[in-house]
């Protein structure tokens, strides 16, 4: 099969098995370390994907993504809007919503929750059927003053399924003849829910109609709209693309979670920029080995010029070679990461690094960033063999083979 003289030649000094010994050692330590970094990479960002992951579903599955209210907008008013605004191709769902913020009371302990009130038709946007864990979640909403806590909140508070506990809404109060009394009243624990993430310590779940005679709002108010997107991440493609919102008040989950996640994604960029250094040590080792190859190929060099090879071709030769190397370091890295990450539970059991009992570390594979990952490993290997080979095209033949 006809090749051009320069993959030829790069391709055997390469593949050659002969030769300086420690130049051998530095080029398999650049394969070596260059497949370790890649592996590192593979797996670190698809676990920590796993984990974004995980809070999106967890945390933003239980939380309007984007609530919309107002104080001067009537019923039918906020249900034309929500029928407005579900013909966006970024929505999910929109339902009708009430939230405020309660003191949870038990003989044992209080708690402060933001209580949301929600309708028939949020059970599809909620999702909150696949959390629960004991009880029904349908008792929730179909009767009155009933009530969904978090496992941790039924633990803090010393109660369990079917007890009662009393709901303070400190920003809804009456004045009795012994003064300013916030509003108040016993619901029944009908539904426990576990989400593992940080929202169970702060969020309960109740009927729209019951949450509205706590806070005894007349029927008149109006309640908010609550949106769920298709991806929460697209918050501001939605606000850009609507114009709906004029004279109503918008807020979105980066109020209450932002924080959250922008450190997740920090965290990320810092573990992905430390793990890629092990990469650019490892092709900083191709730039050695090709340094010292070239001094030691001075004279092999000298002769193919004198055979015909141009600089070009010869610089050309020594490009191969240390490209081939980051090839195949990337190649082994790229199949390495992908195996470890998907079988990464089953390798820490193996070695008796168990993270929780029955807790599985999230995987997730992002093709297009992995790719985006080994074309970067490649392209550093490119530029690591551009210094040698333009020394190898400076090679004078004549210097060279002057005292030969």
């Amino acid at each position: 099969m006809f090749q051009p003289v320069s993959l030829f030649i790069g391709l055997r000094y390469s593949r050659s098995s002969k030769g300086n010994a420690f130049i051998s050692f530095i080029s398999f330590f650049s394969i070596a370390g260059i497949a370790i970094g890649l592996m590192a990479l593979y797996t670190v960002s698809s676990v920590m994907n796993g984990f974004e992951n995980n809070l999106k579903s967890n945390m933003l599955g239980l939380i309007p993504h984007v609530e919309v209210s107002s104080e001067d907008k009537t019923h039918d008013q906020m249900q034309r809007l929500q029928a407005d605004i579900l013909s966006s191709k970024f929505v999910k769902n929109v339902s009708l919503y009430r939230h405020g913020e309660a003191i949870l009371q038990t003989n044992k302990d209080l708690h402060g929750v933001l209580l949301q009130g929600l309708y028939d038709d949020n059970a599809s946007l909620y999702k909150i059927s696949d959390k629960i864990v004991q009880g029904q979640w349908e008792q929730v909403l179909s009767v009155r003053y009933n009530i969904a806590i978090s496992r941790y909140l039924a633990r803090k508070l010393n109660i369990s399924l079917g007890n009662k506990l009393r709901v303070i809404m400190p920003n809804a109060s009456t004045y009795t003849p012994l003064g300013r009394v916030p509003s108040q009243r016993l619901f029944t624990v009908a539904a426990i829910y576990e989400t593992g993430s940080e929202i169970d310590m702060g969020l309960a779940f109740t009927s729209g109609e019951s949450l509205q005679r706590v806070l005894k709002q007349a029927n008149s108010v109006a309640p908010n709209l609550s949106i769920s997107l298709k991806d929460p991440f697209l918050i501001d493609d939605f606000t850009e693309s609507t114009h709906l919102f004029k004279n109503f008040e918008i807020t979105d989950w980066r109020q209450s979670q932002g924080t959250l996640f922008a450190a997740v994604a920090m965290e990320k960029r810092i573990m992905s920029m430390l793990l890629a250094l092990i990469v650019l040590v490892a092709v900083f080792n191709i730039v050695s080995a090709l340094t010292m190859m070239v001094s030691e190929k001075q004279s092999e060099v000298a002769i193919l010029q004198t055979l015909g090879l141009t600089p070009n071709q010869v610089q050309h030769v020594f490009m191969i070679q240390g490209l081939y190397n980051g090839l195949i370091g990337t190649s082994i890295g790229a199949v390495l990461g992908i195996l470890l990450s998907a079988n990464i539970n089953e390798v820490l059991s193996a070695i008796g690094l168990n993270v929780l009992t029955g807790i599985r570390l999230p995987v997730i594979f992002d093709v297009s960033s992995l790719i985006l990952i080994a074309l970067g490993s490649i392209v550093m290997s490119f530029l690591a063999t551009l210094y040698p080979a333009i020394k190898a095209a400076k090679v004078s033949p004549a210097e060279v083979l002057r005292y030969e």
